[in-house]
C-alpha cells in the first residue's frame, strides 16, 4: 500500500523512522515533507495528507508532530478523515479496529524507534471490525450539506 506521510520540524526525525517501519512492512511511503528540521507550521503539512485522503488519492496516511495533537486536530477538519493520536500499539490497533482511523498521528518527541515501529505495525495491520463500530463511525461524519 502507498502511504502518504508528513511531519513538522518536531516530528521530522520520527517521520524518517516511520518511513523505515513502513518499508520494512512492505509499504511505500510518499513523503509530503517537511524534509528538514527547520521550523515549519504543522497545519501546512497536515493539510497535504488530509487532502489526499479526502480526495480518495490514498486510503491511509501518517502525520507526526511534537505531540501529535496539532496534526490530529488539523486533519480531523477534513471530510472523510478519521485521524487518531496513538502513543502505544494498543491504542493504534484499537483506532483502526473500532474507529476505522485512516490517519495515524504520532507524538514524535515522545517515541523511540522501537515504539514507532510497533505502533505503525499495529495500526497498519489492524482491520476495521465493522458491525456496531460501523454504526458509530457513521455518526462521526458531518451531516450532508443541503
Amino acid at each position: 500500500m502507498i502511504i502518504p506521510i508528513a511531519s513538522d520540524h518536531a516530528g521530522f526525525e520520527a517521520k524518517e523512522l516511520a518511513k523505515k517501519a513502513l518499508e520494512k512492512l512492505g509499504h511505500e511511503p510518499v513523503d509530503y515533507g517537511t524534509h528538514e528540521s527547520d521550523s515549519v507550521d504543522y497545519p501546512d503539512f497536515a493539510k497535504l495528507v488530509a487532502t489526499a485522503i479526502t480526495d480518495g488519492e490514498y486510503e491511509r496516511g501518517i502525520l507526526i508532530c511534537g505531540s501529535g495533537q496539532g496534526m490530529c486536530m488539523t486533519a480531523n477538519k477534513f471530510p472523510r478523515v478519521r485521524a487518531a493520536l496513538a502513543w502505544s500499539p494498543e491504542i493504534a490497533a484499537l483506532s483502526a479496529q473500532h474507529n476505522n482511523a485512516n490517519v495515524l498521528c504520532l507524538p514524535g518527541r515522545f517515541l523511540n524507534e522501537a515504539e514507532i515501529s510497533r505502533i505503525v505495525e499495529a495500526w497498519i495491520t489492524a482491520e476495521f471490525e465493522g458491525g456496531r463500530h460501523q454504526t458509530r463511525v457513521d455518526k462521526i461524519a458531518p451531516p450532508p450539506s443541503e
